[in-house]
């Protein structure tokens, strides 16, 4: 019987699964802050995100027990750093690179089509309705992180893509998907900061020049 997983240190906000990953990177007190650095930190985000997989394979949070996800944690941290590389291409991010700075376009290409070897199957219960489900030739630890891989194709590809965003308020390295005309920020915390910063520029143009 598996324990209960620690939860996450990483951001969660309800973005696509890829989206998610790029955000295991944060700025603490001026620090980075990497929610994936150890193989328990790969476990503890990959458990946290396993109800959400679920609904596209058959993985669940007992899958994902530490031993498990040791083999392919530094897959993990390698399709992050790929992911948030496009992202910053894709978005003219002019944050500089919070990981991986040495990392090209090509190579952050080639690793996430390695990574994305995941296709759907028919599944259709005698009482039930149709469905899809994602395979993999590897072990459940292996499909979730090749499914993300997966679903970072379409995100690119496909009309979120257009609406991917750098979160440009102070001290945050997150993305977001831009889902409302008015979204400007990854969440209303980076909004308030952000109002806070412009208060203080008004009122305190000598400290800006």
């Amino acid at each position: 019987m598996m324990t209960e997983a620690a939860t996450t240190s990483a951001t969660l906000l309800g973005e696509p699964l890829p989206v998610e990953l790029m955000n295991s990177v944060t700025l603490d007190r001026g620090h980075t802050h990497d929610a994936l650095d150890s193989d328990a930190d790969a476990t503890a985000w990959l458990r946290a995100v396993a109800h959400r997989l679920a609904t596209e394979s058959a993985i669940n949070a007992d899958h994902l027990s530490e031993d498990a996800v040791r083999p392919v944690a530094e897959a993990l941290r390698a399709l992050r750093d790929a992911l948030r590389h496009l992202a910053a291409e894709a978005t003219e991010d002019p944050r500089p690179p919070a990981t991986a700075p040495e990392l090209t376009r090509p190579e952050a290409i080639t690793r996430l089509n390695a990574l994305a070897h995941t296709w759907p199957e028919l599944v259709w219960p005698a009482d039930g309705h149709p469905s899809r489900a994602y395979r993999s030739p590897g072990t459940p630890a292996d499909l979730a992180v090749q499914h993300i891989a997966h679903q970072a194709v379409e995100l690119f590809t496909g009309p979120d893509c257009d609406r991917l965003r750098p979160c440009l308020a102070p001290n945050c390295l997150l993305f977001f998907v831009k889902n409302h005309a008015r979204r400007e920020w990854c969440s209303p915390t980076c909004g308030n900061r952000m109002r806070v910063a412009r208060h203080y520029r008004r009122h305190h143009p000598a400290s800006n020049s």
